[in-house]
C-alpha cells in the first residue's frame, strides 16, 4: 500500500470514519511519563493531530503550539482545548511539516506517530533543530521490525496501517536511527528505547503497540 502523507492523504484521513477514533483516547503514556516532571516552558506538538497530547500539555501549565497538516484536525484539537479549559494556552497552525519553520525556539518539541511527506528521519531531523538550548526533544515513533517475522503491530487508530496491520516501513524506525541524527556535542539523550504494550483498540479488541521512544536534550 502506497501512502504519500501529503496534505490530500491526511485530510481524507480525517475527513474519514476513522477521525473520531483518533481524536479521542487517552495522552501518550510515554509523554506522560517522561515530561511531567519538567518545569513547563513552551511546547510545540509536530503533528498534534486531534490534540489530545497538545491539550495535556497546556492542562500541565505549558504554553503550547500544535502544528498540523490537516484542518478538520486542528478543529477537533481547538474544540477539545476549549473543553479542557485551556484555549488561552494554545495556539494552532496549519502546517506543513516537511518545509514549514517555526518563528521561534521551543522548550519542549514533541511528536505522536507523526508522518509528513518527507522521510521518516528527516523529518526528526528536522523538529530538533526547533529546540531551544536547554529544551528536550521527545519522539514516539512506529518501531521498525520484520514485518514477515515480527509480531503483529495492528492499527490502534492512527488511520496510516497496513494491510496487515503493519505501519509502513517509510513511517517506522529504530530507536539507534534517530540517536544517530543526534550529534553527541549538541545532545544529551536520556531516553532511547523500544517498547511493546497493549491498549483497547476502538472496536474493544486488544491493540498491540510497538514503540520507539527517544528523548533528548539539546546541551546549551
Amino acid at each position: 500500500m502506497t501512502h504519500s502523507f501529503d496534505k490530500k492523504y491526511w485530510d481524507e484521513i480525517w475527513q474519514g470514519d476513522r477521525a473520531t477514533a483518533m481524536a479521542a483516547g487517552t495522552p501518550n503514556p510515554h509523554l506522560t511519563h517522561e515530561v511531567a516532571g519538567l518545569t513547563p516552558g513552551t511546547a510545540l506538538d509536530a503533528g498534534c493531530g486531534g490534540g489530545t497530547e497538545a491539550v495535556w500539555l497546556a492542562t500541565r501549565g505549558w504554553q503550547v503550539t500544535g502544528a498540523d497538516i490537516a484542518v478538520e484536525a486542528l478543529a477537533r484539537a481547538a474544540e477539545k482545548a476549549t473543553r479542557a479549559g485551556v484555549a488561552d494556552r494554545m495556539r494552532w497552525v496549519e502546517a506543513d511539516l516537511s518545509t514549514w519553520e517555526p518563528e521561534a525556539r521551543y522548550d519542549l518539541v514533541t511528536t505522536h506517530y507523526a508522518h509528513p511527506a518527507i522521510p521518516q528521519l528527516d523529518f526528526y531531523r528536522r523538529i530538533a533543530d526547533w529546540v531551544a538550548p536547554g529544551g528536550m526533544l521527545f519522539i514516539v515513533g512506529h518501531l521498525h521490525h520484520n514485518h514477515h517475522g515480527g509480531a503483529a503491530s495492528h492499527d490502534a487508530g492512527h488511520g496510516h496501517h497496513d494491510a496487515d496491520g503493519q505501519p509502513p516501513e517509510s513511517a517506522s524506525v529504530r530507536a539507534a536511527d534517530i540517536t544517530a541524527q543526534l550529534n553527541p556535542t549538541e545532545w544529551e539523550i536520556s531516553t532511547a528505547r523500544e517498547t511493546h504494550r497493549s491498549i483497547t483498540g476502538p472496536d474493544g479488541r486488544d491493540v498491540q503497540l510497538h514503540d520507539v521512544v527517544v528523548a533528548a536534550v539539546r546541551r546549551r
